[in-house]
């Protein structure tokens, strides 16, 4: 009997040896695209008749693909494998203020289908978390892909995200029960959540503006404040999963009360919604814009209004801009004097002014950060624009199921 329970025991981490090597080698391929055996044996330091019984494996269970001989000058040629695309989907939902984007990627990272700003207000109630959950449900009927071909749900939340344990403490903490767990009986599927900054700056890392840089900051200037932290190549969580609240440094000596309820956060300075609060003051004023139409008829002005103003030209908003990227810069400056990154990347959707805002951004960091951390940092704008988010989110939920992150 004894002998036959160490005999299980062997086979069961077998087992799970067989399947991390598996998973290890999936890895390999998400991260450096197609290879030969030899590619991975060099990787992964085990021997060709290991790595070609696992691959082979791979390719009777439907996860990767043999394209064939790869071309070369002479000898032998090799096979070359890689991930096959219809090997499973996974979902991104990235909640905003008043819209959602949804979308859904193919195991290998490309967008399948992708629809924006569908209509939604984000607000801390029963009613907009199930009116959540039936827009994910409806685009995911929408897809030309079995249900049973998803393999996991990501979904963005602004705010107080633990997602290890599945709890949302900022929108939608009504029961003891994780936020995660709470859509999964809903949808069916796995579910994970996460910080919308976080998930932003996951997906620039994989496939937007990051070129080799293990060590990045991205600032999300949105209608709030936010970063998403990466060092060493690996996303910084702290400890419950509360990193990057960057919004809510106490910089300023102001009576303005920030959403979180303080006061004199750098967000009440620095962010869309300062812009918005600070045009309308001016306007009142007696400065011009061209958004004078929609303050005077009580309609409200969102940041894609602030933003279309700013492109077009509008010299109160641009002035505002620069006054609000004067004092983002500074605080941009401390975080690298802190953290000394290679990269800082700038999204959200203020960063969809491009220049307008990174230009005094880029100025005050010089004039404040350390002369030798300055010149170590890149600044750059997103490379992924309004998509970082939806994509973070659907290549999040690939990397936890898949145990990479």
């Amino acid at each position: 009997k004894k002998i036959n329970m160490s005999t299980d025991f062997l086979i069961a981490v077998e087992g799970n040896r067989t399947a991390a090597l598996k998973k290890k080698i999936i890895h390999y391929y998400i991260a450096n695209g197609d290879a030969t055996i030899a590619d991975l044996c060099k990787e992964m330091d085990l021997s060709i008749p290991t790595v070609t019984k696992l691959v082979g494996e791979l390719l009777e269970e439907g996860y990767i693909l043999d394209f064939g001989k790869q071309e070369t000058s002479g000898g032998r040629k090799p096979n070359i494998y890689g991930l096959n695309p219809e090997s499973g989907y996974f979902i991104g939902v990235d909640v905003r203020r008043d819209s959602i984007n949804i979308a859904a990627v193919d195991f290998k990272g490309k967008f399948i289908s992708v629809e924006d700003e569908v209509p939604f207000t984000l607000e801390n109630t029963p009613a907009a978390l199930e009116n959540l959950c039936i827009i994910i449900d409806e685009f995911i009927g929408s897809l030309k892909v079995s249900r049973d071909k998803i393999l996991s749900v990501g979904i963005n939340i602004t705010g107080r995200v633990n997602p290890i344990s599945g709890y949302s403490y900022s929108f939608f903490y009504f029961e003891e029960k994780p936020l995660s767990l709470i859509i999964e009986e809903r949808l069916k599927l796995k579910v994970y959540i996460e910080n919308d900054t976080r998930a932003m700056a996951y997906g620039e890392y994989m496939k937007g503006a990051v070129k080799g840089e293990k060590n990045l900051i991205f600032v999300n200037i949105s209608w709030g404040l936010g970063v998403g932290i990466i060092l060493d190549g690996k996303l910084y969580y702290g400890k419950s999963g509360f990193s990057g609240e960057f919004g809510h440094f106490c910089l300023y000596d102001n009576e303005i009360i920030c959403h979180c309820g303080k006061k004199g956060c750098l967000e009440t300075e620095a962010s869309g919604s300062a812009l918005h609060r600070m045009l309308i003051e001016r306007y009142k004023e007696g400065s011009s814009t061209i958004l004078a139409d929609k303050i005077n008829s009580g309609a409200e002005i969102t940041l894609n209004d602030l933003i279309d103003a700013i492109q077009k030209e509008d010299v109160l908003s641009i002035e505002i801009l620069e006054h609000i990227g004067t004092n983002l810069g500074k605080a941009i400056a401390g975080l690298m004097n802190i953290f000394n990154p290679e990269l800082v990347i700038l999204g959200g959707g203020l960063s969809l002014t491009d220049e307008y805002i990174r230009l005094p951004i880029k100025s005050a960091v010089r004039k404040y950060s350390l002369n030798l951390v300055n010149q170590d940092t890149e600044i750059k704008i997103s490379k992924l624009g309004d998509h970082a988010g939806v994509l973070g989110a659907c290549l999040l939920s690939r990397g936890k199921i898949l145990g990479m992150i």
